[in-house]
């Protein structure tokens, strides 16, 4: 047969261990191609990336020419690729040999043409940036070279047009994490230490993430713990449920963020833009709870507080309210002129009834009245009975006691108030902080995904 007859015609004297030229000045020319077919992974802790390629080579032999005339017509002959020469073109980033299928045989054609087409896993090391992540774009090189002979034995070319390796997705399966945006081509000739040129063929492979699993499992949960906590404010201060609240939803973004911390990359170069929001989430919770605890801090146990401050009560109470549009400022006022108006009221009943006591004639009326120098008129009676001393001593203490309470409860009513104000106050930085970080952290990512 006609493939028997042209394969022994051929092999019979051919030499696989030299290159297939008749003049050791001729430079053979390979013509190489690359098709992305998937992104099998993507390790950013190691930096390194695992992809499946469909690989070509095409070279000129020329002692594997023949008549087609001799042989039935004969153009192409596929011969065991153990039996020919071929070039030791590697790629530079290989870490680790993949799972390639072999292909024992190449196509041969009657001009010396020789295609060998293969698949190969690549496993190749990369500088991965993860600063982006979850909307990161990786550019990764491979970089295809003669291990051992220079340029003027072994020059390498690109076997297709730029342009059409560039967007070539037509055997690429885009249904994983990982989508192919381009694939760039450049040849260089570099040398080591002033010796032999080697020419080198480089494709950068430049794929983008699909962020869609990680911001509906990781951003969309950490939003939605920050938006119950800005709702969590409008809980009365006073009550003390909003101290237990935030103390839940810290726990609760605690356990979130353990279990997130397998999902997020890790590498020993950076850290994540996501991380840092992350960090920053957890930082406003614990600023949020310390403003909580303050503010009910201020809010009880006012029986050991003095009166609130002058200034604290002008900053406060009438300047805070007008530049927060605070409706209630008007009872703010109101209640600050009543309590100072009653805290005068008291001063000038006390100061009267020193200067000029009280002297009544019945005994009867002085309890009625319950003056504060009662039990001191009466002590200087003789006719005065023990038994009504006493019930004076009591009904002035009673008097005492009230007016005490009622004090207290002025105390408690202004730091309330102020507790209220700063509050507010508090609640709006909180929320202008919180908008503003991320404003700028959406509007990063988004700059970043269509860039």
């Amino acid at each position: 047969p006609a493939l028997h007859r042209l394969s022994h015609y051929l092999l019979a004297h051919y030499q696989k261990g030299t290159r297939p030229v008749r003049d050791w000045r001729t430079t053979t020319n390979v013509s190489i191609d690359l098709m992305v077919y998937a992104i099998l992974s993507v390790d950013e802790k190691n930096q390194v990336l695992t992809t499946y390629i469909w690989y070509r080579q095409h070279w000129t032999d020329e002692f594997l020419k023949w008549d087609p005339a001799r042989f039935d017509n004969l153009t192409q002959i596929s011969l065991p690729v153990e039996s020919i020469w071929v070039p030791d073109i590697l790629i530079n980033e290989f870490v680790d040999v993949g799972k390639s299928p072999h292909v024992p045989y190449v196509y041969v054609s009657h001009h010396g043409e020789v295609q060998n087409l293969k698949p190969i896993q690549v496993m190749t090391a990369c500088s991965l940036d993860i600063y982006n992540f979850p909307f990161d774009v990786q550019n990764c090189s491979l970089t295809f070279t003669s291990w051992l002979h220079h340029i003027r034995d072994i020059n390498l070319s690109l076997w297709r047009q730029p342009e059409l390796v560039k967007f070539d997705r037509s055997i690429f399966m885009n249904q994983g994490e990982w989508d192919l945006l381009y694939v760039l081509s450049r040849f260089q000739e570099f040398s080591v230490k002033s010796s032999d040129s080697y020419a080198e063929m480089k494709f950068y492979v430049v794929i983008r993430r699909r962020p869609l699993f990680y911001t509906v499992s990781l951003l969309l949960p950490s939003i939605f713990l920050m938006v119950m906590d800005i709702v969590g404010f409008y809980l009365p201060p006073h009550s003390g449920e909003r101290v237990s609240f935030k103390i839940t939803l810290l726990l609760g973004y605690s356990v979130f963020l353990i279990i997130v911390s397998d999902t997020l990359p890790a590498t020993a170069v950076g850290t994540p833009l996501i991380g840092i929001y992350f960090v920053v989430c957890m930082a406003l919770l614990v600023i949020s709870l310390t403003e909580t605890i303050l503010i009910v801090r201020l809010v009880h146990k006012q029986d050991l507080q003095p009166h609130v401050p002058e200034w604290v009560k002008h900053l406060l109470l009438e300047r805070a309210t007008i530049l927060l549009c605070i409706r209630d400022r008007k009872k703010f006022s109101q209640s600050r002129t009543q309590s100072l108006d009653t805290s005068r009221q008291v001063e000038n009943n006390d100061s009267t009834a020193k200067l000029t006591p009280y002297v009544c004639e019945d005994p009867r009326q002085c309890g009625a009245v319950g003056g504060t120098r009662p039990a001191l008129t009466f002590a200087g009676r003789p006719e005065g009975s023990a038994a009504l001393q006493e019930v004076l001593r009591e009904t002035t203490a009673i008097r005492q006691l009230l007016e005490k309470r009622e004090e207290f409860r002025d105390v408690a009513r202004e730091w309330l108030q102020v507790g209220y104000v700063l509050d507010v106050l508090l609640f709006r930085v909180y929320l202008a902080a919180a908008l503003a970080y991320s404003i700028t952290l959406g509007t990063l990512w988004s700059v970043w995904r269509d860039a």
